[in-house]
């Protein structure tokens, strides 16, 4: 195994450290610190995927995240394998596997590539759309194969072993970017003291200054850059993170982080260890020193295997020591380019030509290449590529002074590879994330961040600065302003000064003319990654496509993963042109995260499997346990149901806890119910818009009950909210109800009402709440507690006080979901247990007995309490459930669901409505979901009424017990109605009221 094009010494690799990998089948070795695309390169690996569209061979063109052709499959397994992974992005590991994501029935002999060469001409934007609408019962064979052609890798059939996690961060300085601008950044920030997080997607930070002979201060580059890294490293206010691609910039200064931490070790992560995380940070500066993409030229057979870009050649040479070919034909549109040649010369190989597209470039640059002996042409371009599966020659044409046209003949230059640039467009995808323009800037000949609204600044190539020197400078005084702005005391850091040589002015040149128009020369293209070209471009203007967004989604360009990092800015002024407007005229698109690519683990982090849906216990689960309790889903949470004694069926357990309840005193654990911590002090206007009742005059030591509907009306949870201080409440909701509960407040705070001062914390976990119900609570209570008063007449009905109990701190609310003498108990949550049992140990005396959720169900509805979601389902308001005396209708402020309770459907008298149901036969209990019918012998399919919504056995009333949903239902007690079952059988029950028991509320009120 041999490394053709791996020079003998130089590059930052190990050579210590030889690696062995494989690619579409061979074998081949690189070293560590080779990306997988260097050691390809090394190996004179020309051919490394087919292209979407034509399946042409495809080699690679650039050396970071910005390389469209060389997105592989990767994985020796099919549980570790992983698409449209850029090879120059991947770190070579000892054992590495990778496949190409094209080429069918192989890389090197496409069946595709023979039809995109017949039928290249015939394929142009929306030719799918075009072709394939007829005949339309042949969609079906189409789909098939244009499926088959489409796509950039495929995902694995087995699942992943891997682990993946999320880390929320806070920090005072985010910077984005560890190139010279952003070090020094870094540096001024962190000597302030600000926290400060240093974010890189390569696996060496350092940006350019790994990839060129730069000196500072008369010493290489690499010292300073390894002396800057470790002091940073020394900080304990400052976090480094390479390989970690911020990949999407969010509102108020919340930025993704994509860190790959063990894709350069192996195909799987070691044993406890993460693959990948995303860090989800809040920071309230950032300075984005993303750089800039170099811009390839667009020629003819620009995409042949050997094009390249030219700082991309610098990068594999200088960094990698391998030189991707043995004779370089440069044109470039700059003076910066030229480095490539001299890199190239010194690596030992040859320089064919530099050919510089300006008319008389003359200058420092030039004079170097001439004193080299490298032949310059100024004023020319080169047209076209030559050759099949590699660069065999360069054509090579005078050009006019604008750019526009190719004149005289043409020369072949003999060559294998074509380096080119065509200048530099700033990186401003992550600026854009979040709504802002990019501004173009004729100067910079790009496009640079806009106006934002972010906390929010911009240093080095990013901002239109290229200079080694002006990245250095902006960085450091960005770094201290940002530093400043966080509330720190921070000073520009000292940066050294680079040696460079004067550069002059570069020219615009997006598309370089052929002798044919270009929808006769050969393809030019503009997006590699979706094979657009120039003609295609064109065309969509032509077809009436003039927005820039319109020509995007026409054509494909910027699409695929590459997100037009090379070709958006080219396509643009291609479509300008054909428009025949300026390029600021023409606008931009959108970026929009996610940046590069992100895996979906990484995505649902450890959200997956158990923890998907993770098993949610309260303080007491334990207790429970020990004491054969049956448990029930609810919102995550396991709940007891019932607590069965031996050789007692379900039933008989229920009607214990029931009569037990009723007669002396039953406890429930109700930690489970959603609990939210409401403070500011716009609080009560708050809730008097959320809930249906009014809330201003609420007095501190009260609770009230309150119905929360959605726009339509519909009652979607309920629960009681105590006024902890006066602006300080305490919410609960339904125990599924919590998480919607609290996204619906923040939703309509964020997004309707954000002047209101208003601020909400989920407290569920934080309190074990236990609930003794029943006639004896309060002498059981007493026997806990001496600092609470529990006189009848000082603590009422939906009062509560805070005091101890069982020696703990307590908050006591005197509210009943049983129609029972009750009291919520809350303590924190760790001191649970101890209270419960406390209580056990006092109740004794008292027959104390627990119950669960089944049991709860029974009692609240001989009480005619509803549960949300069970006796509603999205289509039934307050007044359905006859609760208009919960909804106050003179408000100041209208309550969300106001408006929609006015709609005429809202108040027809046939609405379906909540009443009560006695079945004749008091033994037989009506199956929930039941349908009623007036008529049980009319014809099928017979008219419904309504259904059965909650339906028990009472044990304390000797007989069943059901509410529903009754077409007119108020207006019809005492009737009889029907319910047909699936047996066959019908039972007939009297509508009633909803109150079985205890109708004037005495048994609560004691």
């Amino acid at each position: 195994m041999t490394q053709s094009n791996r020079l003998p010494r130089g590059g930052r690799i190990d050579r210590s450290r030889p690696l062995t990998f494989k690619f579409n089948g061979q074998t081949y070795q690189g070293f560590a610190g080779d990306s997988l695309a260097s050691a390809l390169l090394a190996n004179g690996v020309d051919v490394i995927g087919r292209s979407f569209k034509y399946s042409r061979p495809r080699g690679i063109i650039a050396a970071g995240a910005e390389e469209p052709n060389a997105v592989f499959q990767l994985g020796a397994t099919e549980a570790t394998q992983t698409p449209n992974v850029r090879a120059t992005q991947q770190e070579l590991f000892d054992g590495l596997v990778s496949q190409p994501t094209s080429g069918w029935p192989n890389l090197n002999f496409d069946f595709m590539g023979l039809m995109g060469t017949i039928l290249g001409r015939m394929l142009p934007p929306g030719f799918y759309y075009k072709t394939f609408m007829f005949p339309q019962a042949a969609w079906d064979t189409y789909e098939k194969y244009i499926r088959k052609a489409a796509g950039l890798g495929r995902s694995p059939r087995e699942p992943d072993v891997d682990i993946y996690d999320h880390l929320n961060q806070h920090t005072d300085v985010l910077i984005v970017g560890a190139g010279p601008a952003g070090l020094a950044a870094a540096l001024s920030a962190a000597r302030s003291g600000a926290r400060v997080i240093l974010a890189d997607e390569q696996a060496e930070m350092g940006g350019s200054l790994l990839d060129g002979g730069y000196t500072l201060d008369g010493q290489p580059a690499a010292e300073w850059l390894k002396a800057t890294l470790d002091e940073l490293a020394r900080y304990d206010n400052v976090l480094l993170l390479p390989r970690s691609t911020v990949n999407g910039y969010h509102d108020h200064n919340f930025l993704t982080i994509h860190e790959r931490r063990t894709d350069h070790i192996g195909d799987r992560a070691p044993a406890n260890h993460s693959r990948q995380r995303l860090h989800r940070v809040r920071a309230k500066w950032v300075v984005l020193a993303t750089g800039a993409h170099e811009r390839p030229l667009v020629y003819g057979n620009n995409d042949l295997p050997g094009c390249m870009l030219a700082s991309a050649v610098s990068t594999y040479i200088n960094r990698y020591a391998v030189v991707p070919g043995n004779r370089l034909v440069l044109m470039t549109t700059n003076d910066n380019a030229y480095r490539t040649a001299f890199d190239w010369q010194d690596a030992g190989r040859e320089v064919v030509a530099i050919v510089d597209t300006r008319q008389g470039a003359a200058g420092a640059w030039q004079e170097e290449a001439r004193r080299r002996g490298i032949k310059v042409l100024t004023g020319h371009a080169v047209i076209e590529a030559r050759g099949r599966k590699r660069v065999q020659g360069a054509v090579v044409s005078g050009l006019s002074p604008d750019g526009s046209q190719a004149l005289g003949s043409d020369q072949v230059l003999v060559c294998d590879t074509l380096a080119t640039s065509g200048g530099w467009s700033p990186a401003v995808h992550l600026s854009c994330h979040t709504g802002s323009r990019p501004i173009w800037d004729d100067e910079v000949i790009g496009f640079v961040p806009g106006k934002t609204v972010q906390k929010q600044l911009a240093a080095g190539a990013v901002a239109g600065r290229f200079g080694l020197n002006e990245c250095l400078e902006e960085g450091a005084s960005l770094g201290a302003l940002a530093a400043t702005n966080a509330g720190f005391t921070a000073e520009p850091a000292a940066v050294p000064t680079a040696e460079c040589r004067p550069e002059t002015r570069p020219m615009a040149l997006f598309c370089v003319p052929h002798h044919k128009r270009n929808s006769r020369a050969p393809k030019q293209f503009v997006d590699f990654q979706t094979d657009v070209t120039a003609a295609a471009i064109e065309l969509a203007t032509r077809e009436g496509f003039e927005s820039i967004e319109h020509v995007k989604r026409y054509t494909a360009m910027g699409f695929g993963t590459d997100q037009g990092k090379l070709g958006n800015i080219n396509g643009m002024a291609i479509a300008a042109k054909s428009l025949n407007q300026t390029i600021s005229e023409t606008g931009t698109t959108i970026f929009r995260p996610n940046y590069t690519p992100v895996t979906f683990g990484a995505i649902a982090g450890r959200h997956c499997n158990d923890l998907f849906d993770p098993m949610r216990y309260t303080a007491m689960h334990e207790w429970h346990v020990k004491h054969g309790a049956k448990f029930e889903d609810v919102g995550q949470w396991k709940r007891p149901w019932y607590y069965p004694k031996p050789g007692e069926t379900m039933q008989q357990a229920l009607n214990r806890e029931c009569l037990a309840t009723r007669d002396s005193v039953g406890i429930l654990d109700a930690s489970t119910l959603g609990k939210i911590d409401i403070q500011g002090k716009d609080a009560r206007e708050f809730l008097g818009r959320v809930y249906t009742n009014a809330w201003a005059k609420l007095p501190v030591g009260k609770c009230r009950y309150g119905l929360m509907c959605r726009e339509d009306g519909m009652v979607f949870d309920d629960g009681v909210t105590s006024c902890l201080g006066e602006n300080h409440f305490l919410m609960t909701t339904t125990t599924g109800g919590a998480a919607g509960v609290l996204e619906w407040l923040e939703l309509y705070h964020q997004t309707e009402w954000p002047e209101l001062e208003v601020y909400m914390n989920t407290v569920t976990d934080h309190w074990a709440t236990m609930t003794i119900a029943g006639p004896n609570a309060r002498k059981l209570l007493s026997e806990l507690t001496d600092d609470i008063d529990l006189d009848r007449d000082t603590f009422k009905f939906m009062d509560w006080r805070q005091g101890t109990v069982a020696g703990v701190p307590a908050r006591v609310f005197r509210i009943s979901f049983t129609g029972e003498l009750s009291y919520e108990i809350n303590v924190q949550a760790h001191y649970g247990l101890h209270v419960w049992e406390k209580l056990f140990e006092h109740g004794a005396k008292y027959d104390l007995t627990p119950y669960g959720t089944e049991t709860m169900h029974i009692l609240r509805a001989e009480k005619g309490f509803i549960i949300a979601g069970q006796d509603t389902d999205g289509s039934v308001h307050p007044y359905d459930l006859g609760m208009s005396w919960a909804v106050k209708e003179d408000k100041p402020f209208s309550f969300i669901g106001k408006r929609g309770m006015k709609r005429e459907d809202c108040v027809r008298t046939d609405r379906k409505q909540l009443v009560g149901l006695k079945t004749l036969d008091p033994g037989i209990v009506l199956p929930e979901g039941a349908q009623a019918v007036d008529d049980p012998n009319q014809p099928k399919p017979m008219k419904m009424l309504g259904h059965i919504t909650s339906s028990y056995y009472s044990a304390n009333l000797e007989r069943s017990i059901a509410m529903g949903l009754i077409r007119n239902g108020h207006n019809r007690e005492g009737d009889i109605v029907y319910y047909p079952l699936e047996n066959g059988r019908v039972v007939e029950a009297e509508i009633c009221g909803t109150i079985f028991l205890d109708p004037k509320g005495e048994r609560q009120n004691v």
